[in-house]
């Protein structure tokens, strides 16, 4: 009897030992496998430019990665799964605006918090890539408000750049105007946190969009008497959905008045406040670049459809 007992304890005190064993060494790999978690501004070697994207890495459950992905185009798009396996990070998404039926596959290793890669595109391009950790934006101190800047005079382009070699922006009697579709327009000077004015117009059917440090897009298009969704008027593209859609007719004058501040945004839309003091999870498709920590300029997209801006003022934070 005494002989069965000694036998329980030691097989007891055995299996105590292998759990122990077995759950230290999957706290160990998940961990490492974890390491991933996080925001991160990707550069991306595209050949004939250098394109930003962003990655975000979350934790579902007990040990599944999930994310979302935005490249130098569209929107957010969300990973069912993010692999890693012997340091080794995976995954792949369907096609968004490729007529393909292939998937983007991501590859890439991490090492002292930095990102290496490839990008095997829908397009059946392979490019590289690093990518590194984004920064928080936290404002610790109240903001303290500048003077008004009034970004557009009444004759011409002056404090303003085409993004692209064809500008086919004009002022006419202070009214910025890009006919056609064409090059995107930006300010020279470049702005961190601020409080933004401007006023809108297009015609039925067009889209637009002012971009906030160049790398947030809030949207613009024709989307009057549809339910509010992050890429249609007002919402930041792909991240954020508008609490009501309150884009007025085509053809009718339009505003917006949007406060950032590091990343939480603020937007009234024709004076109805659609997003209040909300986060950007990181950049949108059509940035300028992923350095998510440096100053940015106002950019109005110009490659979509006809629009026409005005009355752009911009208080800049001291």
């Amino acid at each position: 009897m005494k002989q069965s007992i000694t036998r329980s304890v030691l097989f007891l005190s055995l299996a105590a030992v292998l759990i122990t064993v077995t759950a230290f060494t999957y706290k160990k790999t998940a961990a490492a496998d974890q390491d991933i978690i996080g925001r991160w501004d990707l550069t991306v070697n595209m050949g004939d430019r250098i394109a930003p994207s962003w990655l975000e890495v979350k934790l579902s459950g007990i040990q599944t990665l999930v994310g979302q992905f935005v490249a130098d185009g569209g929107s957010a798009r969300p990973i069912a799964q993010v692999k890693v396996k012997e340091g080794k990070i995976h995954f792949s998404i369907p096609a968004q605006w490729e007529r393909t039926d292939k998937e983007m596959v991501f590859e890439a290793t991490l090492e002292n918090d930095q990102l290496k890669g490839t990008i095997y595109a829908s397009n059946g391009r392979t490019y590289t890539f690093t990518g590194e950790r984004a920064p928080l934006l936290k404002r610790t101190a109240p903001v303290s408000w500048g003077k008004p800047i009034h970004l557009l005079n009444k004759t011409n382009l002056d404090g303003w750049v085409a993004q692209g070699k064809n500008n086919q922006w004009q002022n006419i009697n202070g009214v910025l105007t890009s006919p056609k579709s064409g090059s995107n327009l930006m300010t020279t000077e470049k702005f961190t946190d601020f409080k933004l004015h401007v006023e809108l117009r297009y015609p039925a059917g067009s889209n637009s969009g002012v971009y906030l440090r160049g790398r947030y897009e809030v949207q613009v298009e024709d989307n009057a008497g549809k339910e509010p969704s992050s890429t249609y008027f007002g919402g930041i593209y792909g991240f954020l959905t508008p609490n009501e859609m309150a884009a007025k007719p085509a053809g009718e004058w339009q505003s917006f008045d949007i406060t950032l501040i590091g990343r939480r945004v603020t937007v009234v839309a024709n004076g109805k406040a659609i997003i209040v003091d909300q986060i950007i999870p990181g950049i949108t498709g059509g940035a300028i670049d992923s350095k998510e920590g440096e100053p940015g300029p106002i950019l109005l997209q110009g490659d979509h459809g006809p629009v026409e801006y005005r009355n752009i003022i911009i208080t800049p934070a001291k």
